[in-house]
């Protein structure tokens, strides 16, 4: 069923969670076992992250480099099909323009579809490792709107080079920023490039993660005055280290209030940083409901147990 469908059809807040593939030549076992920690509380889908081939130049003699494709955690689309198949819930793979060109996205979205995965989250990506700035592919998309575009084509059958093809039928979703994606200039721009994406063809959008609800309810708000309709589900993560609180900022393009650093700063043992940052995303998630977020949508980074506390004091 596809993410729109599980929205409309809700009488409650949903639950729903990310996934990272196992790093190459690590097993799927400990993946598994988080999918099952979690499957209790019943996630209406499970998002399973993609990850961008990075360049490694290696020495191959005579002063020469060699330029080295390495994918370090590749299985998104078997993953999901396997979880899919495996436990009966819904999955939702994150589909890039880094590192892929139009051909090799169209040849994928055909996979999914044979595969029975009818709902994708479409994303730039990050840059490849070692460049500085994001560079597509030779024929690739420079950034999400492009690649939402592919998508609603293929689901009116334009395929790149076929003239007649039976369309897709993929619902689509994208990100938001609630306090702007780092490479936007202001709040305005980010949010003129996100109506861009939804009106390319995007069904619903997840937010980026954030520790104020302040912050989501009033990007929401900014999103209806512009014309955005799509459902709108936010992205929660717990802090659970001291540092979280310079590495989610840093990497993530995010604030922390002030409450919430003090409380961790100040706290005597990582297991008391631990309760803080549980304590926090409980509370956070029981306002997120109050005020009328249609899912939850939790970033585990392939670790259940503190998600599951969350949840279970949440949706328990």
């Amino acid at each position: 069923m596809k993410v729109v469908d599980h929205l409309a059809r809700a009488d409650r807040c949903l639950f729903s969670f990310e996934i990272l593939p196992p790093k190459k030549g690590q097993g799927v076992h400990e993946l598994f076992q988080t999918v099952e920690e979690l499957l209790p509380f019943s996630p209406a889908f499970i998002d399973v992250t993609a990850h961008a081939t990075s360049i490694d130049y290696r020495e191959v003699g005579g002063g020469m480099l060699k330029r080295v494709p390495l994918q370090k955690r590749p299985g998104t689309h078997g993953l999901c099909a396997a979880i899919r198949y495996r436990y009966g819930v819904d999955t939702v793979p994150h589909l890039l323009c880094s590192g892929f060109s139009r051909d090799e996205t169209e040849d994928a979205l055909i996979e999914l579809g044979f595969l029975g995965i009818d709902t994708v989250m479409a994303l730039r990506g990050d840059p490849v490792h070692g460049e500085k700035r994001f560079l597509p592919r030779e024929d690739g998309h420079s950034n999400a709107h492009e690649l939402v575009a592919q998508i609603s084509a293929m689901n009116r059958g334009e395929y790149l080079h076929d003239a007649e093809s039976a369309p897709t039928d993929f619902c689509i979703g994208v990100a938001g920023y609630p306090e702007k994606h780092a490479e936007s200039p202001n709040l305005e721009v980010d949010l003129a490039r996100l109506k861009a994406k939804v009106d390319a063809g995007a069904d619903f959008l997840v937010t980026q993660m954030f520790f104020d609800n302040a912050v989501y309810f009033g990007f929401v708000e900014r999103c209806r005055r512009a014309g955005i309709t799509v459902p709108i589900i936010p992205g929660l993560k717990p802090v659970t280290t001291k540092a979280h609180l310079v590495s989610l900022p840093a990497t993530f393009n995010i604030d922390l209030p002030t409450d919430l650093a003090e409380a961790v700063e100040k706290a005597p043992t990582p297991a008391a940083v631990r309760k803080i940052g549980i304590d926090w995303s409980v509370e956070q998630s029981r306002g997120l409901i109050a005020g009328g977020a249609p899912c939850l949508h939790y970033y585990t980074m392939s670790r259940a147990q503190s998600i599951r506390e969350i949840v279970a004091a949440v949706f328990g």
